[in-house]
């Protein structure tokens, strides 16, 4: 028979607890945790020569084991009769000093400053258990209590779960009164809890130290997550957060313990340090459907520089390494930037308790830990800026694959997400070594087939416009490399790039080998005033390019933005297009519904839109034009099949590769009218 109650009201019943001890005998009911997993804490804040009251004892042994190591002025109140009177008989020849009363704990009968520590484990919840107005009047006059027959440098002490509305209640009433506030969370008793449940679920327990001052000049707010770090901080909703952080983080470990989330999306958490708002690490944790032969649970730590990569930095990607991994689970760790790792061994050494705690019940087995080897990688930032339109960025180098050494250009607001990427060379003369860009490098693949359909228009009929007959406008500079490679393989072309953000201009041409020239000149502009600026020139480009991001990452199309595949946009990038022109578009959408629109508002524009859906990326190429040369699919993909071997051709010629940059028969395969 349960012992556990209906609802949760009943806690605050005298009629329950006479009932559940009554059911219970003489076995000890402990609330989060015994003496052993509390005491390192306790010990800070009890000193033998303390008056201690334990509040609402019940059958609980950490009053007894308190004694028991020399705490011997120990007075126990309870609201049960029945527990009390279990109490002083089982304790009246060993423990002959302990007192015993029958007493409620909100009119408690004892003098002013009478006890120096106030002792409540679990008293605080049972009583809390709704946010009703008698509810909280109770709570109120129980705090009062406290505050009585506390002394000045006095503690009350609380071993709670620390529910939101329990720890407003608790930091609106004691920093008011002149009580310093620390919540520390107690790792010892929640691993102890987790260990006795059948299911190994916990919760966080928390111990709440408030400390009895005359008078203070201001109120003092501490958290203690781990490890002795103690936080000071300014506000009370701070500590609110770091708590409700701790609940939330235990509740979906406890959920991952208990079952397995096969077929349902990944779950991701961030480690932190105490104290530290930046994360040291970030977890993923997926199941598949158990299989014969695979292990239960394994981690995979990602290599510093790599967690950009397809396969670690989308959910389609980790669900294609845990299907390789050969395990039932998989937890994927990537390292933050702004940290700094040792070693392998340290970091399984640092991760080893989490990963544990992410593990399925039962687990007995060592957790393997994979990689694609046992390095940590290397990241070095050679420069930190802002910008006015995607805020902090850096520009980091990392040693990758082969002992290849990449730049990239990363907005710390989305740190997962590469926004430009650059092959560095080692060129050494004469015993220095002097590193530069590598023009023949596509970090993005979208823009080898952006590339594709340049080459396209340059071959398409003759210009009619007013400029060089391959000018071409690119919206979005980015690092610059897809202007780079344009310019360095279509050396017919023009290129006008047209960018907003000053800033990028600036990197791109310091860290990502831009060069600017008669044949490449950059607008710091608005994309969207500037084709209007051109539609009121006159001007014409055989070819143009919308390749920028959205700064928006909550709405499901991030590539472009809305406002630039909107009706008129398109309509005015048709107008500036020659006859023969074509219009190419980068499309990143995770909305069916949203790219729909966008397909829609390209055939109402355009008479003929083809489109090219990169394998494993999110990108899709548009590519519009109104050339009668190019009316049925069969025309349109001879003359994307000639222009793609073309591209390979020159490639190869300027030294920009050695390989086909293109799979032709696979791209042909790939093409949609």
């Amino acid at each position: 028979m349960s012992l556990l109650p209906k609802t949760a009201t009943e806690f605050g019943t005298t009629e329950y607890w006479n009932k559940f001890f009554k059911k219970r005998g003489q076995k000890a009911f402990e609330w989060y945790g015994e003496y052993p997993e509390l005491c390192g804490q306790l010990h800070k804040y009890v000193k033998a020569k303390d008056e201690i009251l334990t509040v609402g004892c019940g059958n609980s042994k950490l009053s007894l084991d308190l004694y028991d190591v020399g705490f011997k002025k120990i007075t126990n109140i309870d609201i049960s009769q029945v527990v009390i009177k279990q109490m002083q008989e089982a304790n009246r020849a060993e423990r002959p000093e302990m007192l015993w009363y029958h007493m409620d704990a909100t009119a408690m009968k004892f003098s002013n400053e009478k006890y120096s520590v106030v002792l409540d484990k679990g008293t605080l919840d049972a009583l809390f258990t709704d946010e009703s107005e008698s509810t909280v009047a109770t709570v109120r006059k129980y705090f009062s209590e406290i505050a009585r027959v506390l002394r000045v440098g006095g503690r009350y002490l609380c071993v709670s779960l620390l529910q939101e509305h329990i720890l407003r209640e608790l930091l609106a009433f004691f920093p008011e009164h002149e009580f310093v506030f620390r919540a520390i969370r107690c790792l010892e008793a929640e691993q102890k809890t987790a260990a006795d449940n059948n299911d190994g679920s916990t919760m966080p327990v928390f111990l709440v130290v408030a400390t009895k001052f005359k008078k203070l000049p201001m109120k003092v707010y501490e958290v203690c997550m781990a490890d002795d770090q103690i936080q000071r901080v300014q506000k009370p909703d701070e500590i609110v957060l770091s708590i409700a952080g701790a609940q939330k983080a235990a509740m979906v470990c406890s959920g991952l313990v208990r079952g397995s989330i096969a077929g349902l999306n990944e779950v991701s958490l961030d480690l932190h340090k105490p104290g530290e708002d930046i994360p040291r690490y970030t977890i993923h944790v997926l199941d598949q459907a158990p299989t014969r032969g695979n292990g239960k649970y394994a981690a995979f730590i990602v290599p510093q520089g790599r967690e950009t990569e397809w396969l670690f930095s989308t959910p389609k990607g980790r669900q294609k390494l845990l299907a390789s991994a050969s395990h039932n689970r998989l937890a994927i760790v990537s390292m933050h930037r702004g940290q700094t790792y040792s070693s392998w061994d340290a970091v399984k050494d640092e991760l080893a308790e989490s990963v544990r705690s992410l593990a399925p019940h039962g687990l007995q087995e060592q957790i393997p830990y994979l990689s694609l080897g046992s390095e940590v990688g290397r990241r070095e930032t050679i420069h930190s800026g802002h910008s006015a339109m995607s805020g902090d960025y850096i520009v980091e180098e990392i040693l990758g694959k082969d002992e290849k050494i990449f730049r990239r250009l990363i907005f710390l607001s989305n740190q997962f997400v590469i926004q430009s990427e650059a092959a560095i060379k080692v060129m050494k003369n004469k015993g220095k070594s002097k590193k530069i860009v590598d023009p023949g490098y596509l970090a993005c693949q979208h823009h080898l087939y952006m590339s594709i359909g340049v080459h396209l228009a340059s071959k398409l009929g003759s210009d009619t416009g007013k400029n060089s007959p391959d000018s071409v406008m690119i919206v979005g500079l980015g690092g610059g490399g897809l202007c780079t490679f344009i310019r360095q393989c279509l050396r017919d072309t023009t290129l006008v790039a047209v960018e907003i953000d000053p800033e990028m201009l600036s990197v791109a041409t310091n860290y990502f080998g831009l060069t600017l020239d008669d044949r490449l000149k950059v607008e710091l502009k608005d994309g969207l005033d500037y084709l209007v600026e051109c539609v009121q020139a006159g001007s014409h480009f055989k070819a143009i390019l919308f390749d920028v991001d959205s700064k928006d990452p909550t709405q499901g199309m991030s590539c472009p933005p809305k406002a630039f595949v909107e009706r008129h946009v398109l309509e005015n990038s048709k107008k500036l297009l020659t006859d023969d022109g074509v219009f190419i578009l980068n499309l990143v959408c995770r909305d069916d519904s949203q790219r729909e629109k966008v397909v829609d508002e390209l055939k109402q524009v355009f008479k003929y839109v083809l489109s090219y859906k990169l394998e494993e990326d999110v990108n899709e190429i548009f590519y519009c034009t109104d050339n009668a040369a190019l009316d049925c699919g069969a025309k349109w993909q001879e003359a994307m099949k000639r222009s793609a071997e073309e591209l390979n051709v020159l490639a190869k010629k300027f030294k920009l590769s050695r390989d086909d940059l293109v799979d032709l028969e696979e791209f042909v395969q790939g093409l949609k009218l």
